[in-house]
């Protein structure tokens, strides 16, 4: 019999229905085995030692490490009063020696023993020039606003910003901070963004100056952004600046969304596939659950149908059920002539290849399929080796590992 091709829709599809009723619709269903069962001897045990509390861990050089860097960790936070006094200093201007001037005419007073205490290579060779008349040293500051670079300093002094302030020059100081190689702002400045200050309408700005500033996890989280509401982002004001400035730029997140989307449409397809899989795995315990135990109308093989039974837990049974009666009763019978009995074939051949006890086995025709594994082609017998593997993965279980390593043995 030729190998019914591993397509998810072939053997579920329902082209010939017998009736009206009969359909194939498998539901994932939960095995009981998989759920533990306290030891009696054990919970007794626990019981009795119940009340005996745990002693407490031995001191050690990790428990030591913990609590100092503990202690470390609150100690980060200068108090509120030399975070003032610091704020006093910068906005007085008191023996400011330093000058930093804007493109537009801004003026802001600074201290040169402050600046160069900041672990700035930028600012400190800045300060080694000699001082200008007046006995001030000037540092320029182009393309940014007076404010933006007034933020900048002030944080220099006390590490303290306004939210308004960041929210308005936040791109501006991402700038600055990557300029003068101010770490410590360049943090505040990506956590920020990363945290509330990430739109759609400036999201095109800040992936430039993320890639720019050396911010990869910024740009990271730019380009999925772009790419989740590409929508909304192409229509943007910024999106419609970076065509005209860089293309390449363009062409990189096009070549982005199309990649996610593919990635979108494979794991919806696997997802599918795996579905089918799983129904096939439930129709091979219903098979074997309706020979060897009999359900509803259907007795067991060489036995007779008990009066009474408990309803069934095998959520396949129903459709399998159907399929069995009409593949008994069906004229055709014949592998190629009869839709629902090519599907009842292909089952019963599924069946012997997962089958690891074909003597004592109840399902019809099982050893026959095992005998006729032998002439089968190289090409027909890897389809149903991959096939048989996937139904086995399908469920995940440990039975189905140590089947599936007895197969490829």
């Amino acid at each position: 019999m030729a190998c019914f091709d591993l397509d998810s829709s072939q053997l579920f599809s329902n082209t010939h229905s017998i009736d009206s009723s009969f359909t194939l619709h498998f539901e994932r269903s939960v095995s009981d085995e998989f759920l533990a069962t306290p030891n009696a001897c054990t919970s007794t045990q626990t019981q009795s030692v119940s009340n005996i509390p745990e002693p407490p861990p031995l001191p050690g050089a990790s428990q030591a490490r913990n609590s100092f860097s503990e202690k470390l960790k609150g100690c980060n936070f200068a108090p509120d009063e030399t975070r003032r006094m610091w704020d006093k200093l910068f906005y007085d201007g008191y023996e400011a020696d330093v000058r930093v001037v804007t493109d537009d005419d801004g003026v802001i007073l600074a201290h040169s023993s402050v600046l160069q205490g900041i672990n700035s290579p930028v600012l400190r060779s800045m300060l080694e020039q000699p001082r200008a008349k007046g006995g001030f040293r000037c540092i320029r500051i182009p393309g940014v606003p007076s404010e933006a670079a007034r933020v900048f300093i002030r944080f220099l002094y006390s590490s303290c910003f306004d939210r308004d302030a960041m929210k308005s020059y936040v791109l501006h100081l991402l700038v600055l901070s990557h300029t003068f190689s101010v770490p410590c702002i360049k943090k505040v400045c990506v956590s920020q963004l990363e945290q509330a200050l990430l739109t759609t309408d400036n999201v095109v700005d800040v992936l430039q100056l993320a890639r720019q500033c050396d911010a990869p996890r910024l740009s990271l989280l730019c380009t999925r952004l772009i790419v989740k509401d590409f929508k909304t982002v192409s229509a943007s004001e910024g999106w419609r600046v970076m065509k005209q400035v860089s293309r390449s730029l363009e062409q990189e997140l096009l070549e982005s969304l199309v990649e996610t989307d593919s990635r979108k449409a494979e794991r919806a397809r696997k997802a599918e596939e795996r579905k089918v899989y799983v129904q096939l795995h439930e129709a091979m315990e219903a098979l074997v659950h309706i020979c060897r135990d009999g359900c509803r109308t259907i007795g067991p093989r060489d036995k007779m149908l008990k009066g009474s039974q408990a309803a069934c837990g095998f959520p396949a049974c129903k459709g399998l059920e159907l399929l069995v009666r009409h593949f008994s009763g069906c004229r055709t019978r014949v592998p190629g002539g009869c839709a629902n009995c090519k599907r009842m074939w292909q089952l019963l051949e599924l069946h012997s290849r997962m089958c690891a006890e074909p003597d004592s086995c109840k399902v019809p025709l099982c050893r026959h399929f095992k005998e006729k594994m032998q002439n089968l082609s190289k090409k027909e017998e890897t389809k149903w080796k991959l096939l048989v593997r996937k139904v086995m993965e399908a469920k995940g279980t440990i039975s189905a590992i140590s089947a599936r390593r007895h197969l490829i043995a």
